[in-house]
């Protein structure tokens, strides 16, 4: 149910370079990171990886313009980083569907998109929800 019916098939939230993961830690010696930050162009579209309801959609500090889409049992989808919030809360949405824009809200060196899966309110690894990564 929820969310749990697509992992290794969700597809990457936004086109562009995977450039930090799960668990690595920040800046090479920082806390360990809790999501992954995908590099890419400022303005480009960043898509919910599955279907849900807008939970969260503001500035938040550390996240910078983040969306957080609830999926149903426990599991939630966040968006960081964006340039534009393009949904609001309380909007249902598909998978696909363009939530944000990347770009360098919240202090990003590089303009992109931070990605994180939580179940329960905890992040977990996304590597094994997704095809290509």
């Amino acid at each position: 149910a929820g969310l749990a019916r697509f992992k290794g098939l969700l597809k990457i939230p936004a086109a562009g370079e995977l450039n930090a993961r799960f668990g690595v830690p920040r800046n090479g010696n920082g806390p360990p990171w809790k999501g992954w930050f995908i590099r890419a162009p400022a303005g480009t579209a960043v898509q919910a990886v599955a279907a849900g309801k807008v939970v969260f959609a503001d500035w938040l500090r550390g996240f910078g313009n983040l969306v957080i889409v609830d999926h149903g049992d426990g599991f939630m989808s966040l968006y960081g980083n964006n340039d534009a919030l393009l949904q609001q809360v309380g909007t249902a949405i598909e998978a696909g569907q363009a939530v944000a824009q990347a770009g360098t809200s919240g202090g990003a060196a590089e303009s992109g998109v931070y990605f994180e899966l939580r179940q329960d309110g905890v992040a977990f690894d996304p590597k094994d929800w997704f095809g290509q990564h």
